[in-house]
């Protein structure tokens, strides 16, 4: 279920949009959601001063704008406990995302330091960092560096070789690497999950979507596991089980560090608001989640052959913020989502999932807090921070079995709003006032998740905790996106005319006609947000257009027909969803197709 938010009993004054400062020191997010490079000064340049270096800069992958590239760091001088490599691009590339080093970037010059587990080099010793950048025109590689401001000796090739060594070493090294490791041991707890990590791809989802025409184009991305049943747990119609997952995410790895993503999403009464997504188990029935769900999902983890994967787990989808918005006394309210609040169940079994599974040092666990068109009133804002607290607080769990929380989960906000924000105005109507926002205190995702996160910590959860987006389908690409704001004739036409996001209605949640695939996965893309991340895998059905029988426990929900007038949880609007539809999570090509089409960043 994707249920748009209650409306504010109360119009608060607009809160001012917050300035978010991107990865690494990269970026930072204007007013208006474009970017501008972000100034830094080398701290480090006066100190540890070296007689030379050599750099391997290598681009792995380049494609019509963006490139990867890997960096490899010899030190040629003398000792140094902390270093700082700079260079100067030759054209237009500019670094979005960087890993194992804290990148930052004025105009062409660009300056990597070591984070705090890689600074140490011995002479001779080496590390390796990378990023990933957008370029236009020509992408050529640099070929003079500096370590610690001192001129280095040299690069070397700027492509991979061509062909490989002709002769293997002769003999294995006599002693160990005296630099540590330029990522964390295996198995040691990171600040976030994602950085420094590959991305486990699910060979099922990447086979499906490679059989498409022009799915080959995305096969290769990393999306969630969908634990949605008992059964699935130990796979369902001869499919992958989570340890058949696990050991793929092992032989993926090769060594290196992975992010493997485990939905769990078996609450007794499940997603009590709509009726596509409803679950097996009954509203009471949380002992049976416990016993035969949870706890066999903490056993297979508990293997310590998976014990250097990152695990991140997503608690719980639509099931916390229903018992704020839509358990009595809105227009959303169900009497299911009232029982559910009743009895407990939902804070009992998410406060269960998080003890059970956060004792694992691997695994990380973010809990869903809906989209900004459910929460972003402080109406509905406030009370899901102290519900979530709760919940966390339940069962045996702590704040410190929380990592983070997830937004958008499945839907299609966007996740930055380019062309006109919260605190704008015309002829002295504020956006606020727009049929569009509805008082809302966000227009994006972005800005709402960092604000929420502000109010988590607040609230009680620990300082370091991160946030995630759902990017799989908000992208709102093709020819009906707009290239600039809307007519000044009404705040209405300004906020309609401009806004990405085409939706009928904020509300509605089930199979969007129109929408796209989002930003690809990325790592620490704005400050506090721990990573986009493809959660809903792109092509798997949110409901059926009409009742289709089944013994899964998915019932029709009228928010998936096409023809359906909608009810308070819309504003009354028309559904918005795609015909022809098959059950939830079950493959729908038509989507799949239109979401590529639709696309933003374009395929």
């Amino acid at each position: 279920m994707r249920a748009a938010a209650q409306q504010p009993r109360q119009l608060p004054p607009p809160r001012h949009r917050r300035t978010a400062v991107l990865a690494a020191g990269l970026l930072i997010a204007t007013a208006g959601g474009t970017a501008a490079a972000f100034t830094a000064t080398d701290a480090s340049a006066a100190t540890d001063a070296v007689a030379g270096c050599t750099v391997a800069y290598t681009v792995q992958n380049q494609w019509d704008t963006g490139f990867t590239t890997q960096v490899t760091l010899t030190n040629t001088g003398p000792a140094v406990t902390s270093w700082t490599l700079g260079w100067s691009f030759a054209g237009n590339q500019k670094v979005t995302q960087g890993w194992n080093a804290d990148i930052a970037q004025s105009a062409a010059a660009v300056t990597a330091k070591n984070l705090s587990y890689n600074g140490t080099l011995a002479t001779g010793g080496s590390t390796n960092f990378g990023f990933n950048g957008s370029y236009s025109g020509t992408n050529t590689s640099p070929t003079a560096f500096t370590l610690n401001g001192v001129a280095c000796n040299g690069g070397t090739p700027t492509t991979p070789p061509t062909t490989p060594p002709t002769t293997p070493p002769t003999t294995p090294p006599t002693t160990p690497p005296t630099t540590p490791p330029t990522t964390p041991p295996p198995g040691t707890r990171v600040d976030n999950p994602y950085a420094g990590a590959k991305g486990y791809v699910n060979p099922e989802w990447s086979a499906k979507a490679a059989a498409e025409a022009g799915g080959s184009r995305i096969a290769n991305q990393p999306t969630a596991v969908w634990l949605d049943r008992i059964a699935a747990i130990n796979g369902v119609g001869g499919g992958m089980g989570l340890r058949a997952h696990l050991n793929k995410a092992v032989t993926q790895a090769a060594g290196q560090p992975l992010t493997i993503q485990l939905v769990i999403y078996d609450l007794p009464g499940r997603d009590c608001a709509a009726l596509a997504s409803n679950g097996e188990l009954g509203a009471t029935e949380l002992a049976r989640y416990k016993a035969e769900y949870i706890d066999p999902i903490a056993a297979i983890i508990a293997d310590p052959a998976y014990a250097a994967l990152r695990i991140v787990t997503i608690v719980e989808p639509d099931s916390l913020p229903n018992l704020v918005t839509n358990a009595g006394g809105t227009a959303g309210s169900t009497e299911a989502c009232g029982t559910m609040k009743a009895n407990g169940n939902y804070e009992a079994g998410v406060g269960y999932a998080l003890h059970k599974l956060g004792a694992y040092a691997n695994v990380y666990n973010y809990i869903d807090a809906a989209h900004h068109g459910w929460l972003g009133w402080d109406s509905n804002m406030n009370p899901s921070a102290q519900e979530f607290l709760k919940a966390a607080t339940t069962s045996g769990a702590t704040v410190n079995d929380v990592a983070g929380f997830i937004v958008n989960t499945a839907n299609y906000s966007a996740t930055t709003e380019p062309f006109f924000k919260i605190t704008d105005s015309v002829n002295g109507t504020t956006v606020r006032q727009s049929k569009w926002v509805d008082w809302n205190q966000y227009v994006d995702e972005l800005t709402y998740a960092q604000a929420l996160r502000n109010l988590l910590v607040t609230t009680g959860f620990n300082s370091g905790i991160g946030m995630l987006i759902d990017t799989s389908r908000n992208g709102w690409g093709g020819t009906a996106r707009p290239t600039g704001p809307g007519a000044t004739t009404s705040v209405d036409t300004y906020v309609n005319g401009g806004r990405t996001d085409r939706r009928i209605h904020a509300g509605n949640w089930c199979n969007q006609s129109g929408a796209g695939l989002g930003q690809r996965p990325t790592t620490a893309p704005a400050s506090g947000i721990d990573a986009y991340v493809w959660v809903k895998p792109p092509g798997e059905s949110d409901g059926s257009s009409t009742a289709i029988p089944n013994d899964e426990g998915k019932g029709f929900d009228r928010m998936c027909d096409p023809t359906y007038t909608g009810n308070g949880r819309n504003g009354n609007s028309m559904s918005g969803a795609l015909p022809n539809a098959p059950l939830a999570g079950q493959w729908f090509s038509a989507q799949f197709q239109e979401l590529m089409k639709n696309a933003y960043p374009a395929l």
